[in-house]
This record gives C-alpha cells, sequence and structure tokens, in this order.
C-alpha cells in the first residue's frame, strides 16, 4: 500500500459528510430512483428527452480549436428539485473541438471530474487540449453538481455535507452524460466516449452503465465499488464517524433501509451454490482481460487499512454497524453489479494502481468479472503518483478504447 497516499491524506485536513448521512426519506428515495431508473435501461431512457436543449453562450475560436461553453437544465432536476441545491439544478459544460477533423471519425470523449476537480481548467488543461493536439479527438468537460458554478454557497470546497449528496451528484452525472451523449449523435460525432480518474471513474462507469449503447469506457484509478474508499481507504479517516454512529443509533430508520440492502459480494456467494452462472462469476480467477486475469488482481498488495481507527485498536460493535450500514449504502448506490452491464465490454480500458491506497480492491469482486472483454491496464504506483505521473498513459487508453469502438461501429 503506497505510503505516500497515506502521507498525503494525512496532512489534508477536509473532511467529508460533516453534516452526517443526509435526510432518510431522502436516502429511501433515492435507493428507490436507483432500482426503478437506473438499473433499468428501459425505464432510464424515458428520462433523457431527445428535446432536451442545450443552450451554447459562449464560443471562442483559437489556433489549435474550437470552445463551446453550455447549460441545459439537469435530467434529475425534476425528481429531486426540492432536495438538489439550486445551483446544481443546470448542468453546466465546456466543448472543445478540432476545426478539422483528422484520422477515424469524429472522436469526442466526456471527461468527468475527480475529487477536488472545480471547473473546468484542470481536465481542459490534462486531457482535452492535449488529446485534441495529438490525436484529434474533442472533449467535453462536465462540472460535476456540488462543484464550481454548481457548488452550495454554504459548502466548503468539496467538503459535501452529506452522504446523500454523493448519491444525487452520481444520479445527476449519469443522465446528464447521456444528454450530451445524445447531443453528439444529433451532431454527427462518433466514435463516444467516457472517462474520469478516481471519483470521475467510478461516475464514468455508471454513465456508461446508464447509457445503454456502444460507447467507449476509460474509469482511471477506481474499481467495482466506491464503498472500499470511505470504510477501508485513507478517504475514510476524513469521515465524522462519531456523528455517522449518533444519527445512527437515534434514528433507527437507518438501520430498517440496511435491512433492506445486501452487498453484491455475499449476495453472490450465498446464491453460488444453487445457481451455476453465480459460481462461474465468482471463480474469477477463470475470467480474463487482455492484459491480466482476476486471479493477479487478488495478488496485488491491496492490504487491508481501517483507517476509521488510527490506534488500531478494535472497533466498537456500535462503529461495525455504522461501518458496515456506510458499505451496505454505498455498495447499493455505486456497486457495478448493481448496475446493466455496458453494451460492449471490448471497449472498456480500465487504469488501476497496483499499491493503491484509497481504493484497496480486495474483497471486491473483479472488474473483468462483471464485464468480460474489457482490458485492464496496470500502473506500478500508489494513487496520487499515478495522478502525477501518468496522465499520458491514461490519453493514450482514452485513444485505443475509442479506436476500439471505431472498429466496432463498422
Amino acid at each position: 500500500m503506497s505510503k505516500f497516499d497515506q502521507i498525503y491524506r494525512s496532512i489534508l485536513l477536509s473532511k467529508f459528510f460533516t453534516k452526517g448521512w443526509g435526510n432518510p426519506d431522502l436516502l429511501q428515495k433515492i435507493i428507490h430512483f436507483r432500482r426503478q431508473y437506473l438499473q433499468n435501461p428501459e425505464n432510464s431512457s424515458t428520462l433523457v428527452s431527445a428535446n432536451v436543449k442545450l443552450n451554447i453562450e459562449k464560443e471562442k475560436a483559437l489556433a489549435d480549436g474550437i470552445i463551446l461553453e453550455g447549460s441545459f437544465t439537469s435530467p434529475m432536476t425534476p425528481h429531486f428539485y426540492n432536495y438538489l441545491p439550486k445551483e446544481s439544478h443546470v448542468a453546466r459544460f465546456q466543448i472543445i473541438l478540432p476545426k478539422t477533423w483528422k484520422g477515424q471519425g469524429k472522436p469526442v470523449c466526456i471527461h468527468l471530474a475527480g475529487t477536488g476537480d472545480h471547473f473546468y481548467w484542470r481536465r481542459r488543461v490534462l486531457f482535452a487540449w492535449p488529446l485534441l493536439k495529438q490525436y484529434g479527438i474533442g472533449s467535453i468537460i462536465l462540472e460535476n453538481p456540488y462543484y464550481g458554478l454548481r457548488k452550495p454557497k454554504d459548502q466548503v470546497r468539496s467538503r459535501l455535507h452529506n452522504v446523500t449528496d454523493l448519491f444525487l451528484m452520481g444520479g445527476c452525472l449519469a443522465l446528464e452524460s447521456s444528454v450530451l451523449l445524445r447531443w453528439c449523435e444529433q451532431q454527427g460525432f462518433g466514435p463516444l466516449g467516457l472517462s474520469g480518474i478516481s471519483m470521475g471513474g467510478y461516475m464514468a462507469s455508471i454513465a456508461a452503465s446508464v447509457w445503454q449503447k456502444p460507447v467507449a469506457l476509460i474509469p482511471c484509478l477506481s474499481w467495482t465499488s466506491a464503498s472500499v474508499v470511505f470504510t477501508r481507504g485513507v478517504m475514510s479517516g476524513s469521515i465524522p464517524w462519531p456523528l455517522l454512529e449518533k444519527q445512527y443509533l437515534n434514528d433507527k430508520v437507518y438501520s430498517e433501509i440496511g435491512n433492506q440492502l445486501s452487498i453484491p459480494e455475499e449476495r453472490m456467494q450465498t446464491s453460488a451454490s444453487s445457481s451455476p452462472s453465480q459460481s462461474q462469476l465468482l471463480a474469477s480467477s477463470k475470467l480474463t482481460s487482455r492484459v491480466m486475469n482476476s486471479a493477479q488482481l487478488h495478488t496485488l498488495p491491496t492490504k487491508n487499512i481501517l483507517t476509521v481507527e488510527k490506534d488500531r485498536q478494535p472497533l466498537s460493535s456500535l462503529r461495525q454497524e455504522t461501518v458496515r450500514f456506510m458499505k451496505l449504502i454505498m455498495d447499493e448506490c455505486t456497486h457495478l453489479a448493481n448496475f446493466p452491464r455496458p453494451v460492449d465490454c471490448r471497449s472498456i480500458i480500465s487504469v488501476l494502481a497496483t499499491n493503491d491506497a484509497y481504493i484497496p480492491r480486495d474483497g471486491l469482486i473483479d472488474l473483468p468479472a462483471l464485464w468480460p472483454g474489457m482490458e485492464v491496464r496496470v500502473l506500478k504506483r500508489g494513487h496520487i503518483a499515478a495522478f502525477l505521473t501518468a496522465q499520458d498513459q491514461f490519453r493514450k487508453a482514452v485513444k485505443d478504447a475509442l479506436d476500439r469502438q471505431y472498429v466496432a461501429s463498422l
């Protein structure tokens, strides 16, 4: 496990979910919405109208390309109007296109933000301009809800107030990405892709699952579920566990919600004995990607680190219940086993870090087992070091995945 990741996280003072779980009624509404719409491709397609109007508000021509900025009403707004901050009701984006297309088709990739990536500049500098100049690939940079111009006035930087804020963010990004992908189709762009680093990788994976049309997907420094980020990775040290414990103990509705949920790995293990397909899925060492198989992934050094107790003392029973509830709701809303499989997994390239202390992978079903045919590329470093030193490899994965999608579309 990367010591640099642990040291880097330890010097950051930011805390997440400082107001707790969020409204329990909202949490139940989110779970119902995910199951009814995001888990069901036929229903999710009804949420994104073909007539959604994109308002192009700025256009600037530069020597290397064209920059457009615009907005549209988020498809999530009608469903969560009273829960989403008003600043997040409107989706905002920046588009960077070449003046003339070269090579195969008119490739465009949507880049979703990682934690702390506010506004457009970081993805524009690290992804959009290099992709355009080197490969002739256009980019769309979508602003996260709760970030940048969509950030509530009372929120400090990236410190989401409630756990439910993260789930609302994910739902917004999934449906807003569908709006942008549909717009790209209408403009004659393609092949199309979705990418993101860390949290952006999770969001891009969910967006590709919800889209349910062929699309290139490049999730970098993410994996099967975000639950491990907040319960076992170094980010778990940024969670106000005493507050969450108190709320969990004082309101029985949280435990009632938890009783209705399950952890996918446990669910699959239970059904493996009676279901050949589930047994085969769990025998993930037999399911291979193009670069490395699932058994090899389990041999990578991803040591268990419960940083919720820095002194490594045994967890109290209440803490154990609270951490398990966090895992249950995080798995419910982010575990990719709870979403449809992308249409064409051959155009998926995941880039992971072997010593990632933010996203320990042991205990999770491997992504290639869920999405057979995808490719996994490995960086022998930690999460932060990979972000700082592997941007060229992330961009190359975008190029390769879009090329595969182009070939598949012929």
